[in-house]
């Protein structure tokens, strides 16, 4: 919910209303303010305060208000409510709406809801349980059947009519569809096309046959990504025998790219992806999430440290210094290169089949890096450390080509996963900096101890 929603509403002077139950006041209060506010201030205030205010609002409102509260507030009014009130909310709330609240739902208010549409409207229940069985991730699952389609032969005039007789209660009225008689998509056309149209132009003639589309199982990702490649309001979402089976509206997109960058975020961040907000997670929770991932990076920080172990004898004097220089830099490398490919991933601006291509590109940028950070160190121990018992040039000369390898293993590393990652069906984003630097941290001391002991013979 907003933190700052009390700057555009008085809550005390609501929170007093409810104290003094002056209900006819607190409803022309509410009833005058947006569902957003409303459902952020519904959120301060206790269960029985709860049901109070909800209850003076309009019907209309109402579900609009519930549509935008938090999933634990949703699942308190549904227990709480009458049989009747949970049908006025579910039959004025859009059904794509109504099935995400079902779906974050225990079985237990979903079971409750279900009975209370099957005695109040058993169609709407018949729609939930198809949409239901829909993966969760996939175009279907978001979509909504509260759509206006027309036939080919329609003209502008009847086109029109339709929308003003049924376009009250669909999610958009800007796209008309235009459906044969076996319900399969045969073009669309824009309200404002119709506006312009004369009245007894036919349908058929000014709908456009060249339009996006989607499948019901389509990942719900790839959906996001094709509304903000053609800018599109809403998209048609068909079934393998091309009929329209719904549509999925802009407003969906947005949700569903918040929640994906979120869970990009956290798998970026070592951290299992929750469902829950921070403060709504419990401290186990919390801990359970960050566990998993920290243990994995910790054995295999395990290995690094056999590593170091098999190489103890080079680790004297002047060489341990810059161990955590050329960790740190191959880490920060890695990350560089792999977010920038994880990005690119994921707004489709690379692809699996251009792995040569960021891989020769990655390897040149590389290169330029290495040399120029592998030339400064050079410099740096010729001029800082010029008496060397193990031999100032030899020992420049390791340091500044274990610079530059790392630096081009771990730009190679960082392109080369999230692009494996992709190919073989796994978020991209787990290949973010935690795994990079761990790998890169490996090959970077490998390879400096290994140069270390043969020309410094050590």
């Amino acid at each position: 919910m907003d933190d700052n929603f009390e700057d555009r509403i008085n809550t005390d002077e609501i929170a007093a209303l409810i104290a003094q139950k002056d209900y006819r006041t607190l409803r022309d209060t509410l009833n005058d303010m947006f569902p957003y506010d409303i459902a952020s201030f519904i959120a301060t205030l206790t269960q029985k305060e709860r049901m109070l205010a909800f209850r003076v609002l309009k019907k209309e409102l109402a579900a609009d208000v519930f549509a935008h509260l938090d999933g634990d507030i949703q699942e308190d009014l549904t227990m709480s409510f009458s049989e009747s009130e949970i049908a006025s909310v579910l039959e004025e709330l859009f059904l794509d709406d109504t099935v995400d609240y079902l779906e974050e739902m225990p079985a237990y208010v979903v079971d409750r809801v279900l009975k209370v549409l099957a005695k109040t409207n058993p169609d709407m229940r018949k729609d939930i349980n198809t949409f239901l069985q829909y993966p969760e991730d996939s175009a279907g699952s978001i979509m909504t059947i509260e759509y206006i389609n027309v036939n080919q032969n329609y003209t502008v005039e009847d086109a029109i009519s339709k929308i003003r007789r049924v376009g009250l209660n669909k999610e958009t009225v800007y796209t008309v569809y235009v459906t044969n008689e076996n319900r399969v998509l045969e073009g669309v056309v824009s309200l404002r096309k119709l506006l312009f149209a004369d009245n007894g132009d036919i349908i058929g003639r000014l709908m456009d046959t060249n339009f996006i589309y989607a499948y019901t199982n389509d990942d719900r990702e790839n959906i996001s990504a094709i509304f903000q490649k053609y800018g599109l309001l809403s998209l048609p979402i068909l079934d393998r025998e091309n009929r329209l089976v719904g549509i999925v509206t802009i407003d969906d997109v947005v949700d569903v790219i918040q929640e994906e960058n979120t869970e990009d975020f956290e798998k970026m961040a070592a951290l299992r992806p929750s469902e829950k907000t921070y403060l709504k997670s419990s401290i186990w929770e919390l801990a359970k999430n960050r566990l998993t991932w920290l243990s994995i990076l910790m054995v295999s920080g395990m290995l690094i440290g056999l590593l170091l172990e098999a190489f103890e004898d080079a680790l004297i004097g002047i060489l341990v210094i810059f161990i955590p220089m050329i960790t740190g830099t191959g880490g920060n490398a890695g990350s560089q290169a792999s977010t920038l490919i994880i990005r690119g991933l994921a707004l489709g601006e690379i692809t699996v089949k251009d792995y040569y291509k960021v891989l020769w590109k990655e390897i040149r940028v590389s290169l330029m890096i290495g040399v120029a950070l592998g030339l400064f160190n050079f410099l740096r121990v010729l001029i800082q450390y010029p008496n060397l018992e193990q031999g100032t040039l030899k020992t420049a000369f390791v340091i500044a080509i274990s610079v530059m390898f790392t630096i081009v293993a771990a730009k190679m590393v960082g392109c080369m996963l999230p692009i494996v990652a992709k190919k073989i069906k796994i978020d991209p984003a787990l290949m973010a900096a935690p795994v990079i630097s761990t790998i890169v941290d490996g090959l970077g001391l490998l390879f400096y101890f290994g140069m270390a002991t043969i020309i410094l013979h050590l």
